[in-house]
């Protein structure tokens, strides 16, 4: 396995709808903070990382949806996301996007690779 190769980060019904959970990846010898998301059943995956100020996203640890589930919310200044695409529809980096995780599922595992840059 090389350094940038998917990981099994869940297996497949273990983040419940509304929940997340925070994973590594190793990009490019680095070890980077992700989480997956539970969005109304479907699983996304993101950087945890803002795209205003690069700090970490979880108000409490592994912490990153609204009250309501509705957004992914950064801690530090409020910015709100859509669980489903990564797109800020409220606060300082408004229309920018978190930096996706691509996941496949494979024989009953959710697997990580290398996450694509927001390119806004």
């Amino acid at each position: 396995m090389t350094q940038d190769s998917p990981i099994v980060v869940a297996r497949v019904g273990e983040v419940d709808p509304g929940t997340t959970k925070k994973f590594m990846l190793t990009v490019d010898g680095r070890e980077t903070e992700c989480f997956l998301v539970n969005y109304s059943g479907q699983l996304f995956a993101y950087v945890n990382r803002c795209r205003h100020v690069p700090m970490t996203m979880d108000w409490i640890d592994n912490q990153f949806l609204t009250e309501d589930g509705r957004y992914i919310l950064c801690a530090t200044h409020g910015a709100a996301f859509e669980p489903d695409s990564g797109e800020c529809v409220f606060g300082p980096p408004c229309g920018k996007f978190l930096d996706r995780v691509p996941l496949t599922i494979e024989n009953d595992e959710v697997l990580a690779h290398r996450p694509i840059e927001a390119d806004d």
